[in-house]
This record gives structure tokens, C-alpha cells and sequence, in this order.
């Protein structure tokens, strides 16, 4: 645990105390009594109380739309099934940024539905509601539908041998034992849409802050690092009550249920019904998910004068006189792939250690250090991003001109998903095989290379090629620390989208279909590699 916890004190917590302890103190006093002013403010309840509705909306709305997907993927065996898994994931590793780009070339001026019936949905909370389905739709599936396929159909089928019908069947088996995994997947799409921050800035017009959007507006706007500081504790708070029950949903699923391969309960579909939700699934994902996404490859590719060519894409590769970049976009993919690359050696190493400490120890304090891991997820990426420029300036720890700034946050957003996809693999490793090799006269090193390693090599993979993925997408905390000469691919975008004029606009978009394609191709292989299907990412 030594590792995982110096790690998460002095790129976690020192950064976010130093900002915070900064926006809170004066003239070297603590300045408390701004607290109550800006709670009692109107302006931040009504952020408050946005913040909290669109995420109770989005949540209820992604699961209505996703449990039906994750029943087919649970139940049913059909032809593309592996390739359909990992294109619907693609949405929740993009980062936030682009998902706001796709949506925007669909909802947005001049957009699909603008062009063919005159509707716009930007600037309004339809786009924000459904953009946040988009993003977590595969949450559901991967957490609901990845146990929901291991859950034995013979209890359900018992049920109905003895009177009961489908759906009472389903209410009274099935649903209670899939009610630890339906929490925490509710708390994981709330946890992301509480924290929404790309989304609601293209997407959402000026009458729509979620507090992560605000922080950032008093922090790097306005400099008001007081009121920041405040909004960055109430949302901290919330933050930590969501992943304690979070962490006791997941517990309660561990222990509570006996469950069977996966792959000894998806079949084919019979049946007018069974086909009929298939197709109707199909469909939504087709809509949803897969029409965004189209779009945004589609307007890379379109024109002013409605031909198609590699217009945008050849502009990437040449400095423009707007100053926007000191070097060309292009440099943006290299930036991407090498910083991911180191971030994802960090967060393997932070997160592999942090799973073994789990398997192997029990107890309050440990669970306390699970939720502690999984914090980066809902603290603000915006305090993040601006504690590091805060804290890490002086010797020894002066790493604002270093490039090593930029992995070091994204490793943060990485080691949790390392932890979750390493964990229930490290914990079904028979305890008596180390011990014989212990009996046998190998050390505790040699042991874990020759028992541990062969038996999670895969899971360590799918780790891998998850922290790489979700780092290429990492904006919140990166948009501050970046330099101007070595830009990422959601740096890229945001600036792209930050500025008027069709050639800045195309530009986002190939540079949005760059990224979405090295996400796909990630996840294409993950699948390929993942024989685990309970994992909760």
C-alpha cells in the first residue's frame, strides 16, 4: 500500500489541499466565513440545484435506456456481439470534449437535424441529457449486464415451472439479485454526470453550470479561487458519500450471489419477442451511439460547398497564423499516444500494487483506501489540473516545466480503472497455489512471477489498454498543464472549438475522429483479450 499512497499524497491530495488552502486563507489566516456567504449565494443554489437534477435525470434516463441493452448482451448470442461491445465503450472513453463535438455536429447549428427538419437541441437540456447517455450507456452494460450474464437462468426458469410469470419471475429472482450491481452502476452515471464538465460547456447554454463548470469559471475566469475553493469542498463532499456507498454496493454484489460462466448462458434468440428487443437494441445503439459518432466523422470530412476531401485533415499538419498552436495540430496525436504511453506505465504500477494490497488484506482502513482510489474520478479535474500548477513549483518538487506534469494526471484518472479490472481477477487466485510455492522454497517475489503473473497476464493487459485509453481522453486537468508546444488531443479539440471560423471547426472534428479511431482500435483489441466478463469497467 506504501506506493499507491505516497503516489495519491503528493499528486492528489497535496495538489487539491494546496489550492483549496490557498482560496480559504488570507493574509496567512483561514478566511471560514465565506463559506455560508457563498452557499446563501442564489447564484450558486441555482448551480447546486442543477447540478444534482441533471444528473438525477441522466442517471434515470441511461438506465432506462441501457438495462434492456444489457439484458441482450447478458442473454442473447448473436453474430458481431464482441465488436458491438467494444463500439458501444468507445463513447465513455472519448473524453468529454468530443463527445460535446459529436453531438454538436448532430444537435447544433447547422447540424444533422438542423439541415434536414430546422431543430436545434444545443443550448438546452435535452443535448446535455442525452449526450450523458451516450457517455454511459456502456457503464451500464459493462457493470449490470457483465453480472447479469453469470446469474444462472435455472432460478428464473424455477420460478416459472412454479406458477410465476415472466415478469414476476424477473421481479422476484432476478431483480433482487441484480440490485447491487443496478446501485452501483446508478452511482457510477451519477458520480460522472455530477462532475460533467466538457458536455455542459459546448452543449449547455449560459443558464447551465454543473458546479465542475463553475469552478472553472471562478477559478480560471474570474480568479476567484475563494469561491472555488468552497464549491470545490461541497462537491468533494458529495463526491465521498457517492463512493462509500459505491464501495458497499460492490461488496454487497462480491459476496452476496453464486454465479456461473458467462458463457454457458447467452443463446441465440427465439422467438417474435426475443428478436423484436434485439432488433429494437440494435436500433437504439445505431441511434444513439453509433449516429454521433458517424457524424463526427462525416463533418471531418465535408466542405463549405458540400464536397468531401481531406481538407481539414491536411490543415493539421501546418502552424496557423491565428496563433491558436505554437506548432502544428498534428503534433497533438504524438503529444497523445507518448504521454498516454508513460501514463499508463505509472497507473499500472500505482494501480497493480494498489489491487494486490486489496486481495490480500481486509478491514475498515482498507476499504477506506478503496474508495480513497477511486476519488480522482469525481474530484474536479479543473482543481486538479490548477493545484499541480499551484503545489508542484518549488524544489524538490518543481514540475511545471517538466513533461512528466501531463502523465502524472492522467495516471490519477487511469489507476482506478487498473484497480477495478485487476481486482476480482487477483482475488479468484487459489491462496493454497502461493502457498505451495512458498512451501516449495520460492520467495514472495518468485511466487507472484510464477503464480500470480501467468494466471492475471491478460487482465493486466485489459488494464493496461483501458488506463492508455481513458488517458488519451483526459481534458479537465490536462487543459492547465499542457504546454503550449506540446498540446494533446482534447487540448487540441477545446481550443479548436473555442474558436469561430469552418477550417477551426473541421480541424476539431479530424482531430476528434483521430482520437475516436485509437480509442476504438484500443478497445477492439481489449475485447479480443478480456475473458473476464464481470469486471465492473
Amino acid at each position: 500500500m506504501a506506493v499507491p499512497l505516497a503516489f495519491f499524497a503528493l499528486f492528489f491530495a497535496y495538489p487539491v489541499a494546496a489550492i483549496v488552502g490557498r482560496g480559504l486563507r488570507e493574509g496567512g489566516h483561514w478566511q471560514l466565513g465565506g463559506l455560508t456567504e457563498v452557499l446563501s449565494d442564489p447564484g450558486t443554489l441555482h448551480v447546486l440545484w442543477f447540478t444534482v437534477w441533471q444528473a438525477a435525470a441522466s442517471t434515470g434516463l441511461t438506465l432506462l435506456i441501457a438495462l434492456p441493452g444489457a439484458y441482450v448482451f447478458a442473454r442473447f448470442d448473436f453474430p458481431g456481439k464482441q465488436l458491438l461491445r467494444a463500439l458501444v465503450t468507445v463513447p465513455f472513453v472519448l473524453p468529454t470534449v468530443v463527445v460535446g463535438s459529436a453531438f454538436l455536429g448532430l444537435l447544433g447549428r447547422g447540424g444533422v437535424l438542423d439541415e434536414l427538419w430546422g431543430v436545434r437541441l444545443d443550448t438546452s437540456v435535452w443535448a446535455i441529457l442525452l449526450a450523458h447517455v451516450f457517455f454511459n450507456y456502456a457503464v451500464v452494460i459493462r457493470t449490470v449486464g457483465g453480472l447479469w450474464a453469470q446469474l444462472d437462468p435455472r432460478q428464473e426458469e424455477a420460478a416459472r415451472v412454479l406458477g410465476a410469470s415472466r415478469f414476476e419471475a424477473w421481479r422476484r429472482v432476478t431483480l433482487p439479485a441484480l440490485a447491487p450491481a443496478l446501485a452501483a452502476a446508478a452511482l457510477m452515471v451519477f458520480l460522472f454526470t455530477f462532475t460533467s464538465f466538457g458536455v455542459i460547456q459546448i452543449l449547455g447554454g449560459p443558464g447551465y453550470a454543473t458546479l465542475e463548470v463553475e469552478i472553472y469559471r471562478q477559478t480560471a475566469g474570474l480568479l476567484q479561487l475563494s469561491t472555488a475553493a468552497v464549491l470545490t469542498l461541497v462537491q468533494f463532499a458529495a463526491v465521498a458519500v457517492l463512493l462509500l456507498l459505491h464501495a458497499w454496493s460492490v461488496r454487497k454484489r462480491e459476496a452476496a450471489l453464486r454465479l456461473v460462466d458467462a458463457r454457458q448462458t447467452a443463446r441465440r434468440p427465439h422467438g417474435a419477442g426475443q428478436w423484436a428487443l434485439l432488433c429494437s437494441v440494435l436500433a437504439v445503439i445505431a441511434v444513439l451511439l453509433l449516429a454521433p459518432l458517424g457524424v463526427l466523422m462525416e463533418r471531418s470530412l465535408r466542405t463549405s460547398d458540400g464536397s468531401y476531401g481531406l481538407t481539414f485533415y491536411r490543415a493539421l499538419w501546418s502552424v496557423d497564423e491565428t496563433g491558436t498552436f505554437l506548432v502544428a495540430p498534428a503534433e497533438a496525436i504524438g503529444n497523445s499516444l507518448a504521454y498516454a504511453a508513460a501514463a499508463t506505465v505509472i497507473a499500472v504500477l500505482v494501480g497493480g500494487l494498489a489491487a494486490a494490497a486489496l486481495t490480500r488484506r481486509a478491514g475498515k482502513l482498507v476499504r477506506g483506501f478503496d474508495a480513497l482510489l477511486m476519488l480522482p474520478l469525481g474530484t474536479s479535474a479543473v482543481t486538479v489540473g490548477f493545484g499541480f500548477l499551484i503545489a508542484l513549483d518549488e524544489p524538490p518538487l518543481d514540475l511545471r516545466s517538466s513533461w512528466i506534469l501531463v502523465p502524472l494526471a492522467q495516471a490519477l484518472v487511469g489507476v482506478p480503472f487498473v484497480v477495478r479490472t485487476m481486482l476480482p481477477v487477483l482475488r479468484a487466485v487459489d491462496v493454497r497455489l502461493r502457498e505451495a510455492a512458498a512451501v516449495l522454497g520460492a520467495s514472495p517475489l518468485r511466487a507472484w512471477r510464477e503464480v500470480d503473473l501467468p494466471l492475471v497476464r491478460r487482465a493486466l493487459l485489459v488494464a493496461a489498454g483501458f488506463a492508455f485509453a481513458v488517458s488519451l481522453g483526459e481534458f479537465g486537468a490536462t487543459i492547465f498543464i499542457a504546454r503550449p508546444d506540446s498540446p494533446t488531443l482534447p487540448v487540441a479539440v477545446g481550443r479548436f472549438l473555442g474558436r469561430a471560423g469552418e477550417l477551426n471547426y473541421g480541424q476539431a472534428m479530424a482531430l476528434s475522429t483521430v482520437l475516436m479511431l485509437v480509442c476504438a482500435c484500443s478497445l477492439l483489441v481489449l475485447e479480443r483479450l478480456r475473458t473476464d466478463r464481470s469486471g465492473e469497467f
